[in-house]
């Protein structure tokens, strides 16, 4: 059942889509299940209620939280779809942020050995990364998507109306991916973002930013669908930024993915500074924008050997003792397969704690 790339329908009528989407899927009657958390059924579900062709849609809901991206809820997903008649022609509706797409992706490819689903992303985070690209995954051993597989939606609905609900955190926890999107895109793609005023702007004026920024992580992944290349672009901040966002859930103070990915890029872009000869002043300048909007995560010195335990446990190094990295010589001019010592690692930590007043 393996694809080649999702169908991406922008489209601000969501029936339409809806129905766009739906077509050739052949599920049989009673075959639909609508896989949500406690937040998406209660505001975003409400605006598929009136959408025919969902209305014997059987619906799963599960807890909020990427706490509850775990094995014990793909086994309570699992037993729901068994229970309530679903076969390996039955179709998976995932309707949420980046949690309930990467988890409903998980159970929709390993359900009867895998069965069609749909995302239908509705958070900002969840559409310009979670929901495209194939992967899907659940955390375990206290890893992010430690365990999954890559294989995209047979579509992915882009509705920005589901917007109008999200709060001003998570609003940047998914520009942060535009952000990375635009490094690795040019100079004026990244201008753009660092002086869109997102946070006083209608979720209609986005559209464009949203669409521009999907699809550039749809270039990256159409030519390298399986990470063995190109695709390791789009970890730039996430090496740092994941073990700062296990960490804090360790520490039982979670932070959002967005807020750890801004924070690992400021880390990651200094390491591509010193080691790749990226421009002190783009440097500055991302830095600044994530200091002003994002606050920071306190690390103290301390948690280093936590934190470099973390790196080193990261999915995408490519052995026991080395911690792989994407860095950059230049907005656009990506480097993979990188790598830093424990000692290097420090210091790009060391120069984000300095720069935001740690």
């Amino acid at each position: 059942m393996l694809q080649e790339q999702s169908k991406i329908i922008f489209d601000e009528n969501l029936s339409r889509a809806v129905k766009t989407a739906l077509e050739g899927c052949n599920t049989p009657a009673g075959q639909i299940f609508l896989l949500c958390d406690e937040g998406s059924n209660s505001l975003c579900a409400p605006l598929l209620s009136d959408i025919p062709e969902l209305a014997t849609a059987k619906k799963i809901v599960i807890k909020a939280g990427d706490d509850n991206k775990n094995i014990e809820t793909v086994i309570d997903v699992w037993k729901f779809l068994g229970e309530n008649g679903g076969t390996r022609r039955s179709l998976l509706i995932n309707l949420g942020g980046g949690m309930v797409t990467d988890l409903g992706g998980f159970v929709a490819n390993t359900f009867k050995r895998g069965i069609s689903f749909i995302n239908i992303p509705t958070t900002l985070l969840s559409m310009v990364d979670a929901a495209v690209g194939g992967k899907t995954g659940i955390n375990f051993n206290q890893l992010k998507n430690e365990i999954g597989v890559i294989n995209p939606a047979r579509s992915v609905i882009i509705n920005s109306s589901f917007l109008n609900s999200l709060d001003k955190q998570n609003l940047l926890s998914g520009y942060a991916e535009m952000i990375k999107h635009g490094l690795l895109t040019d100079d004026k793609a990244l201008n753009e973002l660092l002086s869109f005023d997102i946070l006083n702007s209608k979720p209609s004026e986005m559209a464009e930013l949203i669409k521009s920024s999907i699809q550039v992580k749809e270039r990256i992944v159409e030519q390298d669908p399986t990470e063995k290349g190109l695709r390791k672009a789009l970890n730039l901040g996430h090496t740092i930024g994941h073990a700062f966002e296990s960490w804090s859930h360790t520490r039982k103070t979670p932070i959002l993915h967005g807020y750890a990915v801004a924070w690992g890029m400021v880390a990651e872009l200094y390491l591509s500074f010193r080691k790749v000869g990226f421009p002190q002043s783009k440097l500055t300048a991302v830095t600044e924008y994530i200091k002003t909007n994002y606050g920071a995560f306190q690390v103290l010195c301390k948690e280093y050997d936590n934190l470099y335990a973390l790196m080193l446990h990261d999915k995408k190094n490519t052995s026991a003792d080395k911690v792989n990295f994407t860095l950059l010589s230049d907005v656009g001019q990506c480097r993979i397969d990188c790598t830093a010592t424990k000692d290097e690692i420090i210091e790009a930590i060391d120069y984000y704690r300095d720069f935001f007043g740690i």
